[in-house]
C-alpha cells in the first residue's frame, strides 16, 4: 500500500485513539457530577446503539438483519464483551486516575494471545512470555507493590476486569469472523451495542435513571473557572467519544492493517494520562510512568507472538 495511504490510515485512527482518550476524562467528569458508573455505562451503550441503528437503516439496512441462532452468541457478546467492559471501564476511572484504568484494561491482548495458543491450540511464539513478564513487571511498577499496593483495590480490580471483559469482546469477534458467513462489522458492533442496552434496561430500569443530574454543572478543568451542562457532557461521551472515534477506526482500517493500527492505539493511555493531568490534576510518579510504558511495549511484544494470523480488525478497537 502506498506510504501516503498507510499516513491516512495512522493519521485517523491516531485522532481515534485522541478522543478516546479525551472521553476517559469527560466519563470521569461526569461520575465526579453524582452520576453512577452503572447509569453512564447505560446511557452510553444505549445512545450509541440508537444512533448506530439510525445510521444503519440509511446506509446498509442489511446490517439490521438477523438470524435467530445468532441471538444466544449476540447476547454474550453484548452482556459480558460490550457492558461489562464499558462498566468496569468507568468503576476503573471512578476510583484510580484515567491513565492507569487504561494501562490495566490494555493488558487485555496478553490474555488474547494466551487465549490463542491454549484455547485455539495455534502456534504462537516463545516470545508471547516475554511479553507476559515484561507486562508484569511493568503492573507491579504501576501498582508500586513494595509499598504494599498503593492502587486503590476496587479501582485495580475494575481495570482488570475491564481487561477481561475486553478480552471476551476480541475472541467472540474473532470467532464471529471464523464462521462461514460472518456478520457485518457494522451489524456486530450494532447488535453487540443492543444487547448490552437491553441488558441495563432490565437490570437498571429507564424509570430509575437520574435524569436530574444532567440539569448540573461540571468544571472540566479544574484549573479553569468554566462550568458546562453535563448533558453536554454526555452529549461528547456518546458522539464525539463513542459514535466519531469508531467511525474513524473503520475507516482507518481500509488504509492499515490491524497489528498497525493497535501499535498507534497504544498511545491511548499516554494521551488519556496527559489530559487527565491537565484537565483534573491526576499525577502519576515516574515509577508509574515507567511501569506503564514497559505495560505496554509487553502487550505489543504479545501482540506480535501469533505465527499465522494478522489479528482481526475488531482486535484494533480499544474503545473507551
Amino acid at each position: 500500500m502506498p506510504r501516503s495511504n498507510r499516513a491516512v490510515g495512522y493519521a485517523l485512527y491516531l485522532l481515534a485513539a485522541t478522543l478516546f482518550a479525551i472521553n476517559g476524562t469527560v466519563a470521569k467528569e461526569i461520575i465526579l457530577s453524582g452520576v453512577s458508573p452503572t447509569f453512564l455505562s447505560q446511557l452510553r451503550i444505549t445512545a450509541a446503539f440508537l444512533l448506530l441503528a439510525i445510521v444503519a437503516a440509511i446506509v446498509k439496512p442489511a446490517a439490521l438483519r438477523l438470524r435467530a441462532r445468532q441471538l444466544p452468541w449476540l447476547a454474550v457478546y453484548g452482556v459480558l464483551g460490550v457492558a461489562m467492559t464499558q462498566w468496569l471501564y468507568f468503576v476503573a476511572i471512578e476510583n484510580i486516575p484515567v491513565g492507569l484504568a487504561l494501562i490495566l484494561e490494555f493488558t487485555a491482548p496478553l490474555f488474547v494471545a494466551l487465549w490463542f495458543r491454549f484455547g485455539y491450540r495455534e502456534p504462537t511464539r516463545n516470545t508471547v512470555w516475554l511479553g507476559l513478564a515484561m507486562a508484569l513487571i511493568g503492573l507491579m511498577l504501576v501498582a508500586q507493590v513494595w509499598q504494599g499496593f498503593s492502587l486503590n483495590p476496587i479501582g485495580a480490580i475494575a481495570g482488570l476486569g475491564a481487561a477481561c471483559a475486553l478480552t471476551v469482546y476480541y475472541v467472540l469477534g474473532d470467532a464471529q469472523l471464523r464462521r462461514p458467513h460472518p456478520l457485518d462489522p457494522l451489524a456486530l458492533t450494532l447488535w453487540g451495542f443492543a444487547a448490552g442496552a437491553l441488558f441495563w434496561a432490565i437490570v437498571r430500569p429507564w424509570w430509575l435513571f437520574p435524569w436530574q443530574a444532567f440539569a448540573e454543572s461540571a468544571q472540566p478543568v479544574d484549573a479553569v473557572p468554566v462550568e458546562v451542562p453535563v448533558w453536554g457532557l454526555a452529549t461528547w461521551m456518546v458522539v464525539l467519544g463513542t459514535i466519531v472515534p469508531f467511525w474513524l477506526v473503520v475507516v482507518s482500517l481500509r488504509f492499515i492493517r490491524a497489528s498497525q493500527a493497535s501499535a498507534i492505539g497504544m498511545t491511548e493511555p499516554l494521551i488519556a494520562s496527559f489530559i487527565a493531568w491537565a484537565a483534573l490534576g491526576e499525577v502519576l510518579s515516574p515509577v508509574q510512568i515507567v511501569g506503564g510504558l514497559v505495560v505496554l511495549l509487553g502487550v505489543l511484544v504479545a501482540e506480535r507472538s501469533r505465527v499465522n494470523a494478522e489479528p482481526p480488525a475488531s482486535e484494533a478497537v480499544l474503545w473507551e
